[in-house]
Parts: C-alpha cells; structure tokens; sequence
C-alpha cells in the first residue's frame, strides 16, 4: 500500500515572512479556509510571539479550521512556546512547532551557546511544549549546514523528550537533491526512536532546488513535506506545495506513494493568494503559471489535435482549470453572481457580497464582459482592503504631450479634503509627487507593474506597488478600467498599511 506524505502547508507564516506578503486578519482567515478545502494536513498559522497581530490570527484559525492540524511556531524559549500554546489551545488538532539553530556558524554567532547547551535548550523546550499538547514538532534551524552526528543526537534526545515530529530544514537552500536525500537516509538509519515519529523536510529556493530537494527527501524516507503556496517565502521561496504534490501524483510509479490534497483546488488557491498579496505567479511557473498549460509552437499544437498527451503529462482539469467560459455582464443577476464567486472559491458574507455586488454592476456598466479574473480583482480590492487613513476623492491630469504632465489631487483624511498639484516625468509620477506633496512623507517606491486583467481596451488595468520603510515592504494594489485611478489607488493602500505597520514590532523566525 502506498504510503501518505502529509503536507504541512507554512503560507500563512514562512510564506507570509516575504518581503510584501503581509496579509490581515480577514485574508488570513480565508486563506485557511481555502488550506483546509486543500485538505492540508498541518496548517502553520503563525509565530505568535511576533506580535499581537500573529498571535490573534492564529488564534482565530485555531477556532475556525475543523479537520487540519493548526500550528504555530515559536523559538525554544518558555514564553513563545507559552504563548504558541494559548495562541492553539482552540484547535481541533493543536500542534506546537519549536525549534533552536544547530549548525556551528549559526551556535557561535547568533546564539553564543555550546553544542551542549543547546541540545539541553532543545530538550527542555520539547518538554515543556509536551505539557501543553501532544503533538510536538521540532526543528534544527540550519540543519543542511550542521554536523551530521550531532544533529542525530538532537533528535533522538528530543523524541525521547515527546517530539512527534522531527524536521530538517535547509535554512539557507544551500544542499542539493542527492545531499539532502542522503543526509535524510543518514537520520532515518541513526536516529533513534525514528521509527515512531514523522520526518519532516523544510527547503528553501536559493538554488532553485526547493522542490528537487523535498522530492529527494521523500525518496529517502521523509514522511512530511513542508510547503508554500505558489513557493512564496523568504528570500527566494519555499518549496512550493503546488510542485511537489503534482510530482508524487504524476509520478507515483516512481515515488509509490500518494497525498491527501484535493488538486482540483489548486489554481483557485493559488490565484486568491496571488490576488491578496499582489505577489504575481510568473507565467511559466510550473502547475499554476498561466503559460502551464498552453501550446504555441505548431508542432505541438499538432500533436495536441491528435491526443492531448504527447505534450501534456497531466491535464489541466487535474488542478481546477476549467474550459467554462461562462461570463457575466450588466444583464447577469445576483444568483448568477454568487454562483460563479464561488466556483473562484469565494464565500463571502451578507455584507461582503453586497459591497461586491455593487461594486460588480458598476464595472458591468463599462465593461461587456467580466471574466473569472475581473472578478478575482474586483473581489480583492473591495474586500481585501486595510484600514483607511488617506482615501482617493479625486484627480485630474493636464498633459500636452509638450510640456511634462501636470496632476492635481484630492485625498480625504477624516473629514478633511486635502489636495496638491505637483508636475511629473509622466502622469502617474505627477500624481504620486502630488500624493508625497499631500500627505508630506517622503515614499521609497521600489515597484510598479501595471497589467491587464483580459484583453480589450476596457480592461481592468491593475495596479501593484511597493514601498520600502524601515526595512518592510508593503505592497498596494488596485484594478479599475482607468490605469491612472488605479495607480493612485495602489499607491494610497500601500501608503496605508505603511501608516498603520508603523510602531508594531514583528520578530521574524527563519527555518
């Protein structure tokens, strides 16, 4: 019988630790619905001492989810793994996720502690995580760069301390496939106590073997893979969750064993979590890009007219990509409406769903025809929206084709109406000097990409910006029919979450 690879889905926590991929409460919440409608086995929630922020999401996750794991993560210190434990107490199935460094560069300089005194740390930490839930997850932070013998004897200290599941995170993306495969072999045969515990692998894409890596680890006898959705995460990424189940599903010749994810949910998750963190999926990323699946050279479209699978190794329908070209227009009534934001793998509220629907005749009124990705953004920016402290009234653009664009802007704060006039290389940079000149900040803009939702010349242009401030990315994004309205719409929410993120301290956690 094959065996079962849990997946250990980490979006939520290591995917949300990239640079812009921040997300609130409500996102949050519907991207563990979509998680659980996955079928994840573990979802990790959070790193709760990070902040209040972590801490209440996880916490509402925790109450919400019914059938996965919820997880949080905290270092191997008695106040995290007390608050990582209040932070789950709720959850059907809790899991505590501890973990300390091993590795000589990371023991020397960051910590400043013996090899000795951290496999007592280790230990302790286990422990006092058992006292609050059975099941214990610990990691070795920077394990592909630690000595072999003394990680085996962190592990099988702390499976006899009451760790369930072990993981071997290749912090930094440093190892290779057969590296990483044999050094999973080598715990598998020398830990001790391995046998009654899962072995988790934790890769990261530095060298673009995120994915190969957690395939080799599988292979040589890893149990869990932890994952991302669309491979988000820090620096380069994560192994992206799309990736490897495909691969063990396509190939279960080769790997002989199966998952419990539902792939029919894949592209929708994928897309509601590139909408909400204006995190854009290249378009020839494996699975999910929007070129996965399309055939230009003529040769392969003729073997495609004659059987589908002499240049496809799985089809599309496999990860919920569907031929329904079902659109919906000014005449589309809200029972048609509801329908087809459901099929997107939206559930919204009374209130929600009105705001949407409004916000949906009046895109119908200038748009023919609204696709599924019309209604992905529109979603979006209406609901996915962060506390308002500066709000869009009003623009115009004076451009001659001469003379540089001038824009002068209204901006709302309250009840006050603010505005300024400001000149430009080109009438979107107009209007954000006149937004700066407004607001009277000075914005370290490190992004703009514009793109059209579908094609035509009454498309939704949208709008993704980010900002860097005291070494935080935010990410604005905005999608109308007019590209200067939806630039000064991305450029005010990304100021927003900018203005609200300031003052509250986040720790960040790397495995």
């Amino acid at each position: 019988m094959a065996r079962t690879i849990k997946i250990f889905d980490t979006t939520l926590r290591d995917g949300e630790q990239s640079p812009g991929c921040s997300m609130n409460l409500k996102e949050k919440l519907d991207i563990a619905a979509h998680l659980e409608q996955l079928n994840v086995d573990i979802i990790e929630a959070g790193f709760a001492i990070s902040s209040k922020g972590d801490f209440e999401s996880i916490q509402a996750i925790a109450r919400k989810i019914k059938r996965s794991s919820v997880c949080s993560l905290c270092r191997a210190v008695k106040t995290d793994i007390e608050l990582a434990a209040e932070s789950v107490k709720d959850a059907k199935r809790p899991r505590i996720h501890t973990f300390i460094a091993t590795s000589p560069i990371h023991m020397e300089y960051k910590l400043n502690m013996s090899p000795e005194k951290v496999l007592e740390k280790a230990v302790d930490s286990v422990k006092y995580a058992k006292s609050f839930v059975e099941d214990v997850e610990f990691s070795c932070e920077d394990a592909g760069r630690s000595d072999r013998e003394f990680l085996a004897q962190v592990y099988s200290e702390v499976i006899k301390a009451g760790a369930t599941v072990i993981n071997v995170p290749d912090t930094v993306g440093y190892m290779i496939p057969e590296e990483y495969g044999d050094l999973i072999r080598y715990l598998s045969n020398t830990v001790v106590g391995i046998e009654n515990v899962d072995i988790s692998v934790h890769c990261h894409d530095d060298l673009g073997l995120a994915t190969a890596n957690a395939l080799s680890g599988i292979i040589n006898g890893a149990s869990q893979v932890e994952c991302t959705i669309n491979g988000i995460g820090e620096r380069a990424g994560n192994t992206a969750m799309e990736e490897v189940v495909m691969a063990i599903k396509v190939r279960d010749d080769l790997y002989d064993c199966k998952t419990n994810i539902n792939t029919e949910e894949i592209t929708k998750t994928s897309r509601l979590l590139s909408h909400i963190t204006g995190s854009v999926v290249q378009s020839n990323k494996a699975i999910v890009g929007a070129n996965a699946f399309a055939h230009e050279a003529g040769i392969h479209q003729d073997g495609m007219l004659k059987q589908k699978q002499t240049y496809e190794i799985m089809c599309p329908e496999m990860v919920g990509l569907s031929e329904n070209k079902l659109v919906l227009g000014k005449h589309s009534g809200r029972h048609a409406f509801v329908d087809r934001l459901k099929e997107c793998g939206y559930t919204l509220s009374e209130d929600d769903l009105e705001k949407a629907f409004i916000r949906f005749k009046l895109l119908a009124d200038k748009k023919k025809d609204i696709l599924e990705e019309d209604l992905h953004a529109l979603v979006s920016d209406e609901i996915y929206q962060v506390q308002e402290i500066f709000s869009l009234d009003n623009f115009e653009v004076h451009a001659t084709g001469e003379d540089q664009p001038k824009a002068t802007v209204t901006i709302k704060k309250d009840d006050q109406i603010l505005s300024g006039t400001e000149s430009g290389a080109g009438s979107v940079d107009a209007i954000y000097k006149a937004i700066d000149k407004i607001i009277n900040e000075k914005i370290n803009l490190i992004e703009y990409t514009l793109q059209s939702i579908t094609g035509g010349t009454d498309a939704l242009g949208e709008v993704v910006v980010r900002l860097r401030d005291n070494g935080r990315v935010f990410v604005g994004r905005s999608s109308t029919t007019d590209v200067l309205a939806s630039s000064a719409k991305a450029y005010i929410n990304a100021i927003n979450k900018m203005l609200v993120a300031r003052g509250k301290k986040r720790i960040k956690a790397t495995l």
